[in-house]
């Protein structure tokens, strides 16, 4: 077995492609761990907004996840319907791109696929924060682990889909069972003490106030909040990665995600108030994270706490599988529709579009370099993209149901009405409270990408246009090319490429160029012409074929393609209306270093003759493969 199959796996057969599907078991870990883990940073980003205000901020924390929850209750409704009228993949892009037109759906497109690399990119970045927070002394090497974590995740998904989500299985309900634990514990101590609870290990103090609640300030602290939300949508653009039936399993998948989702926000939340835990700084020595500071209040440092931080430190990171399920098939239907490299829609060894998933991974790791992996720096870049993702999509499905002749497709309407007006109003929200801390970036990456789109597009229209065939086979004028080989001198290399030329053509032109001046040139050039005399012509004339022709070029300035690129010019005057064929006879290295004892003077000239753009002109290679 080889190397590459030892890291990525055997090869897959295209007619394997349904073992590969998973179901709801592994469909959680697959596309609900970027939803899941969001209770760890999503909470945390509104109480960090609430610092100011110190420990009255604490007050606010449950009534903003209130609405949160309310707002995730209609996503979870409309999304159930937009799986069932559509269940392929794409989710936002399809239904915004078939019922609002293709560029609000690529509008969807491009916010879904900036929200997965920051999803990539954000829950990584919290991963190692609650690593951070168990081992301080590794809050140094915050962009090394950000950076080796995803490169593992990135092979996993090279593996497949099904692998990296029976892989990630194991910490996702590790992390449901101990968060459980942590968080009915946290409750039922809480009810026990009226209210006022003792933790076990006592969090940070709050800091005091430094100024009053303001309305702007809890919008901001909402507009932070709502990227807990940001993994909702995952089933509904990955439908096709389940098994039959398809729409059941994504349901299931969906209503786990969302109901273990809104008992952590509310757990969190709760738990927040009743032990008095504000945020901390991520940068500031000593940090604790929210659930990190909860864990300790109630269960305290123990070994069930390294546990419960252990299963948060995986699921945060590994939910960066949700966007790495979700971002290659959307590219692919996208690059199906020619608006992105063709190269996205190719399946690869183990049956994903690897070009999607390289490419997400190259984006996240350039973000985690810019921001150093500081969760805090990329939250404010969050959200915009999945929330306005969530309005195109909602609005699709209302024009969906408008041309519905379905029984129910009056009641489906307004869910999804409903739906679009909350998404909307909470874009507006996010986009305001937002924008100058660095939502600006996000508003900014749209239209590049959208642009990118366009220039994609216009390519393969410009292709399309030039190459397709109105009329049949024209045979007319199909004369045989006149046929060029550059040659070096009489070698096996040569002979080679002559035999084939002489294959295809009766009119063979041999040009020698040499590099060499006065009595060395004249040397060169006899020997040259007695060696071409003998080898060349002799056999030729005994056989009764035409005889190829040898032209010896001098090249004062010791450039070869030059002189070369006028010999063709001079055949294209000659021989008006036939093709110009160039046999390029090439050695091929059959070990790496090789290339570090060849010159690659022919691949040289094949990429300056074809740079050329010239319709009348062939390149063909003619290989000699080295013997080991």
């Amino acid at each position: 077995m080889s190397l590459i199959s030892v890291i990525f796996g055997r090869p897959l057969a295209s007619d394997e492609q349904d073992e590969t599907k998973i179901g709801p078991l592994a469909g959680v870990p697959a596309m609900g761990l970027d939803g899941l883990t969001s209770s760890a940073y999503g909470p945390e980003a509104a109480l960090t907004i609430l610092l100011p205000v110190g420990a009255a901020g604490l007050a606010y924390i449950g009534p903003i996840t209130l609405v949160i929850l309310a707002l995730l209750a209609v996503l979870y409704f409309s999304y159930r319907q937009t799986i069932a009228a559509y269940p392929v993949n794409g989710g936002s892009y399809t239904v915004a791109r078939e019922n609002l037109g293709v560029w609000p759906g690529l509008l969807a497109a491009a916010a879904l696929m900036i929200d997965y690399v920051l999803n990539v990119a954000v829950g990584i970045s919290a991963g190692v924060a609650a690593l951070v927070s168990a081992a301080p002394n590794l809050h140094a090497y915050t962009v090394p682990l950000c950076l080796a974590i995803l490169a593992v995740i990135t092979l996993l998904n090279l593996r497949g889909t099904g692998e990296a989500g029976l892989a990630f299985a194991l910490p996702t309900y590790l992390f449901i069972a101990s968060m459980g634990i942590v968080l009915a514990l946290g409750v039922y101590k809480t009810i026990i003490a009226g209210g006022h609870p003792q933790p076990v290990f006592a969090p940070p103090p709050v800091p005091a106030a430094v100024e009053a609640v303001s309305l702007w300030l809890l919008l901001r602290a909402f507009a932070s909040g709502c990227t807990a939300m940001t993994g909702v949508e995952a089933v509904s653009n990955g439908v096709s990665a389940f098994r039959e039936p398809r729409v059941r399993n994504a349901h299931r998948t969906l209503t786990i995600i969302v109901g273990v989702l809104a008992l952590l926000l509310g757990g969190v939340a709760y738990l927040a108030h009743a032990y008095q835990i504000g945020a901390m700084r991520q940068d500031q020595e000593g940090y604790q994270s929210i659930l990190s500071q909860i864990t300790g209040a109630v269960v305290g440092r123990g070994s069930f706490y390294f546990v419960a931080i252990g299963s948060i430190l995986a699921t945060l990171c590994l939910s960066a599988n949700t966007s790495f399920v979700d971002f290659p098939r959307l590219s692919r239907l996208i690059a199906q529709h020619d608006f992105l490299p063709r190269g996205f829609a190719v399946a690869g060894r183990r049956l994903v579009y690897s070009g999607g998933i390289l490419f997400l991974a190259a984006c996240a790791a350039l973000l985690l370099l810019v921001f150093k992996g500081v969760t805090d720096r990329l939250i404010p870049l969050f959200a915009v993209g999945a929330f306005l993702a969530f309005t195109l999509s909602q609005a699709g499905m209302v024009q969906h149901w408008r041309k519905s002749t379905s029984n129910h497709s009056r009641l489906h309407l307004w869910i999804n009405g409903i739906g679009a007006i909350a998404t909307g109003i909470a874009l507006l929200i996010i986009l305001a409270a937002k924008f100058t801390e660095g939502a600006w970036i996000t508003v900014l990456a749209i239209p590049v990408l959208l642009t990118l789109f366009k220039l994609v597009n216009r390519h393969y229209v410009k292709l399309t246009d030039q190459t397709i065939a109105h009329e049949p086979l024209d045979l007319t004028n199909n004369q045989p090319p006149v046929v060029l080989v550059p040659t070096k001198g009489w070698d096996r290399l040569t002979g080679k490429a002559l035999r084939f030329a002489m294959w295809l053509s009766t009119d063979v032109v041999a040009v020698h160029l040499s590099n060499l001046s006065g009595e060395e040139a004249e040397e060169e050039e006899h020997r040259v012409r007695r060696e071409w005399t003998e080898d060349v012509e002799a056999p030729a004339g005994r056989h009764g074929v035409p005889l190829p022709k040898l032209r010896v070029v001098q090249t004062p300035y010791r450039s070869f393609r030059r002189p070369l690129l006028s010999e063709i010019d001079r055949l294209k005057s000659e021989y008006p209306g036939r093709l110009i064929a160039v046999v390029i006879p090439e050695v091929i290295e059959t070990r790496w270093w090789h290339l570090l004892l060849h010159r690659r003077k022919p691949a040289r000239l094949r990429a300056a003759l074809l740079k050329r753009g010239d319709h009348r002109v062939v390149v063909v290679n003619v290989p000699w493969y080295l013997e080991d």
